[in-house]
């Protein structure tokens, strides 16, 4: 199983990017699916979750109302739409498909990872 994120790049302070995941060797549509994030000398955090169904989502307080977790389970993809971008959320930025349907918070229900994608907010 291969996950491969992409979508990231270089945007100004209040600007957008959407990050993509999709996957070989698996549906991801029959999983939760969840992207975490780390900066430098900072460990790996949770960003955003959501569940097979597309109907349980959860996020990061600090991403809450400011990036949305979506699902295309008909092109098997997963999403991760940024708004307001800000410098502090630079980071590479990872997707993970979960054990099972339901997703949570912690890396340790997850099971297959993407390489992670370069996301740079510049003021």
């Amino acid at each position: 199983v291969q996950l491969q994120a992409s979508g990231g790049g270089l945007v100004q302070t209040g600007g957008s990017l959407r990050l993509s995941c999709a996957a070989s060797g698996r549906t991801l549509g029959d999983y939760a699916a969840g992207w975490f994030r780390q900066a430098p000398g900072k460990e790996r955090e949770f960003v955003a979750r959501i569940s097979a169904s597309g109907r349980v989502k959860n996020y990061a307080a600090s991403v809450k109302g400011r990036f949305t977790i979506f699902r295309d389970n008909a092109n098997d993809t997963v999403y991760l739409q940024m708004d307001s971008l800000k410098s502090e959320d630079t980071a590479v930025y990872y997707c993970a498909s979960a054990k099972g349907r339901s997703a949570f918070d912690e890396m340790d229900h997850y099971e297959f990872w993407g390489q992670g994608t370069q996301v740079t907010v510049s003021s």
